[in-house]
């Protein structure tokens, strides 16, 4: 079935209403190297302007997108789009998205996270993608009264390898220093999670390799991809989840429910919904799925606290 356009998404020649991205690192991208590093670039897939691709991220960004003081309920979600850490769908899991949760009154925030050059000239990132999500959401939080936001209502969501940037800082968040003092005094736990059709384990049964080979690289050592792979980790802590994916999905649906079987066991609330088909990447597209439903159950759950 061909895929309609995302149910946010703006018609071809709209004008734009893309924020220029807020500065993660004022002070220095942490193993930024001019010489090296080129900036991102763009590509565009499919016939839409409106379907980007962000790769050969070396500098990471922000996209604020607050919600309209008249119907702002203080709830703020940072974006993790997805890309198999080869860089970011932006616009249909990203902008999109965004512009679907200020429609429901919430204060989104699209991150453009760093990803690893194809030539390899940043290396394997590890965790900058982990640091630019911990450090995003300190940086929320710190200007929530500027945003209208509730410093105790700031949650992190992702799409696919995004997924698993959102997962991991759900999970490693306490590991995470930042090099700023005042930003190191400010919690970098968000208080809820959405997953969508996420990267969870990064061990070769469910495995999505191309994510994995990118961010750790072709041999990792057991204790780093355990380290990485958030279902390892969770605790009582970690905060609620919310996550969605079908059975037909590239990456194995046992990322999903390993993850939900984990964060049951340590007793955190989580909702899970799986769909039989779908596949893969869709973000906000309608295409006549029962999965077309997940972003009114997302809304729903969000509800309730």
């Amino acid at each position: 079935m061909p895929q309609t356009p995302s149910r946010c998404a703006l018609p071809k020649n709209a004008p734009c209403d893309i924020p220029e991205p807020l500065e993660i690192w004022p002070e220095g991208t942490p193993g930024f190297e001019p010489d090296r590093d080129n900036q991102d670039k763009i590509a565009e897939r499919g016939e839409d302007a409106f379907n980007r691709f962000f790769s050969n991220i070396s500098i990471p960004g922000l996209y604020a997108f607050p919600a309209k003081p008249d119907n702002n309920n203080g709830k703020a979600v940072i974006i993790c789009p997805g890309g198999g850490y080869t860089g970011v769908a932006i616009d249909k899991e990203g902008f999109d998205v965004a512009r679907f949760l200020n429609s429901n009154g919430i204060s989104a925030f699209v991150l453009k996270y760093r990803c690893p050059a194809p030539d390899g000239r940043h290396g394997h990132l590890m965790s900058g993608p982990l640091d630019d999500a911990c450090r995003s959401i300190r940086i929320v939080r710190s200007r929530a009264a500027e945003y209208g936001i509730d410093t105790h209502k700031i949650g992190i969501m992702g799409f696919s390898s995004g997924g698993h940037v959102a997962a991991t800082a759900s999970t490693l968040y306490n590991d995470i220093q930042d090099i700023n003092p005042f930003l190191d005094k400010i919690s970098a736990r968000p208080d809820f999670s959405i997953l969508l059709y996420p990267v969870i384990t990064l061990f070769e049964d469910f495995c999505h390799m191309g994510s994995r080979h990118n961010l750790l690289g072709l041999h990792p050592d057991d204790a780093l991809m355990k380290k990485f792979s958030p279902e390892f980790n969770i605790t009582e802590d970690t905060p609620r989840a919310f996550l969605a994916q079908t059975l037909d999905d590239s990456v194995h649906v046992f990322n999903s429910i390993n993850y939900c079987k984990a964060a049951a066991a340590a007793k955190v609330p989580v909702e899970m919904h799986i769909f039989s088909e779908g596949g893969h990447g869709y973000g906000m597209f309608i295409r006549g799925l029962a999965v077309d439903s997940w972003p009114d159950r997302l809304i729903e759950w969000l509800s309730r606290f």
